[in-house]
């Protein structure tokens, strides 16, 4: 029974695994290959060898794409989590319910909604609320509120070099906060309210019961979180693409490797735009296996 068994599962599995290593694999596949030839899109390849990492290590912009990588990479998970953890406690068991029961917040259910709204809108529409949210006039909704309250003066969200990138981190937090309220409500929603009532009649408060119940409990969610979104400070193209000034300006204060590659196409250098992307997929991986690895502790069973 067993041996006509594998058969039949391999035969399920074979179509997907060959379409997923044609349209996934064989790309990758290609771009690295690609990364050691000139090709300008309408000329013969020239075999380069390593001369496009070489030029690559040596421009500016490639390590100042990797600055801005590791900003992002240090903000963007820490301030995504830790938000939308709060929420997510609040939503689940942050309030009282019939005969002392913990349960979320009141009207949990309706915030939940409001919180996600921003993870369903395309990122042109983000740019365009964004664009007019940090204007650097009075018509801007943050100028406008301070300057009416007489706190300041127009403040250049995206055309000041200091102040662009953290604009941009906070619209990337803005964005992706409600999608992780909703898979740390998930994982809440897993953890037995039995485990919260006997906590709270040995006396924990509320903190206690975030630091010393809900989030070892939800330790696997929150290291799956964080690689998702370390990942994504490695992509970041799309809103630094329509939002930021000059294409990664002003002066370079925003570019990613993401732009990096766009741009190199653009001039048609493909091969060093493939050289870029081998860049951006490595750091990638490496930065998945090494939180992957720091992150690893002993999984709690309920």
């Amino acid at each position: 029974m067993r041996h006509g068994r594998y058969p039949f599962i391999m035969g399920f599995l074979a179509t997907p695994v060959l379409l997923y290593a044609y349209f996934v694999l064989w790309p990758y596949v290609q771009t690295i290959n690609l990364s050691f030839y000139q090709w300008r899109g309408f000329t013969a390849k020239r075999w380069v060898g390593l001369e496009n990492y070489d030029r690559m290590l040596h421009a500016e912009r490639f390590w100042k794409a990797l600055e801005h990588h590791a900003v992002i990479l240090v903000f963007l998970p820490l301030l995504t989590i830790a938000i939308a953890l709060v929420f997510a406690f609040l939503l689940n068991v942050g309030g009282k319910g019939s005969g002392g029961k913990t349960v979320g917040v009141w009207g949990s259910s309706f915030y939940r909604v409001v919180f996600f709204l921003p993870q369903v809108l395309a990122v042109p529409v983000i740019a365009v609320l964004f664009a007019t949210v940090y204007r650097p006039n009075e018509s801007g909704l943050i100028n406008g509120v301070m300057l009416k309250l007489g706190l300041a003066e127009p403040v250049g969200f995206l055309i000041e070099k200091h102040l662009a990138l953290p604009s941009l981190i906070a619209v990337l937090v803005w964005q992706m906060v409600g999608f992780y309220v909703v898979l740390f409500s998930a994982g809440m929603a897993n953890i037995p309210a039995e485990i919260y009532e006997a906590a709270e009649l040995d006396g924990a408060d509320k903190l206690t019961l975030f630091f010393r119940v809900t989030l070892p409990l939800l330790w696997d969610t929150v290291q799956t979180a964080w690689v998702y979104l370390g990942i994504l400070a490695f992509d970041a193209f799309a809103i630094v693409s329509v939002l930021a000034q000059d294409n990664g300006g002003p002066d370079g204060a925003t570019t990613v490797l993401g732009l990096e590659i766009y741009n190199n196409i653009q001039m048609n250098r493909y091969g060093d735009a493939a050289t870029y992307g081998v860049a951006l997929c490595l750091l990638s991986l490496l930065f998945a296996g090494v939180t992957l690895r720091l992150t690893r502790r002993e999984s709690y069973e309920y």
